[in-house]
């Protein structure tokens, strides 16, 4: 079904038509809004839009009749191959654009909301946060502006031993940004176990939850690179945290053949 959707996306609204990587991420964001329950005419607030994976979906469902507003705390200058700005722009002069807001450099906690949403939508980005109170306050403000929240992270409870690499990983990293300041895209590992708990204590209820193949995505070999190229920066750690991250770096690679964790999905109300 998503592969079909994406197909469609890129003959209806003439974006990514050269870019396999973008129309592999396109299958997995299809997925995940199915598992969401986006429907025509919503009017959906994405936090953590990032350079818009999940947000041209949203609009591509939603339709003509719905509205997509994104924001995001980086810069437009953020973000590799194509910073978030230059991606934006692109996504703006498509058929797309008039369905999406897009707001850079904005803290949800501070934006002014003078209007309820019909779901809010965090896609793999609560791992970006460095601090598990801000993610719960931003919880506790979505209570406020919606009825549905729509949650989406890596389950680092990998089911095959090709995730394994992935899971390492992102292990690594996590421990990097423990140890060295950086802005990546790993600062905090939240589990479901925490997610579903910081749910509860904003005072949401979870309506139904599901796991999302995500297996084929480029995701996990790109994240095996990156702690590859910080091992060696953990020579100022503990001598603990060092042998530890090396069993992890020791199991990085399983045969040659690394997936991608699967996606998790919570939607609470």
């Amino acid at each position: 079904m998503s592969q079909n959707s994406v197909q469609q996306f890129i003959r209806q609204y003439e974006l990514f038509e050269n870019d396999q990587i973008q129309q592999t991420q396109l299958q997995h964001r299809y997925a995940l809004v199915e598992a969401f329950g986006i429907k025509k005419g919503m009017k959906v607030l994405e936090i953590g839009c990032g350079q818009g994976d999940t947000t041209v979906v949203l609009a591509d469902v939603v339709g003509e009749n719905g509205h997509v507003t994104a924001v995001d705390i980086a810069p437009p200058d953020y973000g590799a191959p194509f910073t978030l700005g230059e991606a934006h722009e692109r996504v703006n002069q498509s058929k797309l654009g008039d369905r999406i807001d897009f707001h850079l450099e904005t803290d949800f906690l501070e934006m002014k909301l003078d209007k309820q949403y019909d779901a809010v939508v965090l896609s793999h980005c609560s791992w970006y946060f460095h601090d598990p109170a801000q993610l719960l306050a931003y919880f506790k403000r979505i209570r406020s502006i919606s009825n549905i929240l729509c949650f989406a992270e890596w389950d680092m409870q990998f089911e095959k031993i090709t995730q394994r690499g992935h899971f390492c990983a992102a292990s690594i990293l996590a421990l990097y940004s423990q140890f060295t300041a950086n802005d990546g895209n790993i600062q905090n590992l939240f589990g479901k176990s925490e997610i579903k708990k910081m749910i509860e204590d904003a005072g949401l209820k979870v309506d139904h939850e599901l796991r999302v193949d995500a297996h084929f995505l480029q995701d996990g070999q790109w994240e095996i690179d990156y702690a590859k190229e910080v091992t060696k920066e953990f020579a100022a750690a503990p001598v603990r945290i060092q042998t530890l991250v090396q069993n992890y770096a020791d199991m990085l690679d399983v045969e040659g053949k690394n997936e991608s964790l699967d996606s998790f999905v919570i939607v609470a109300k």
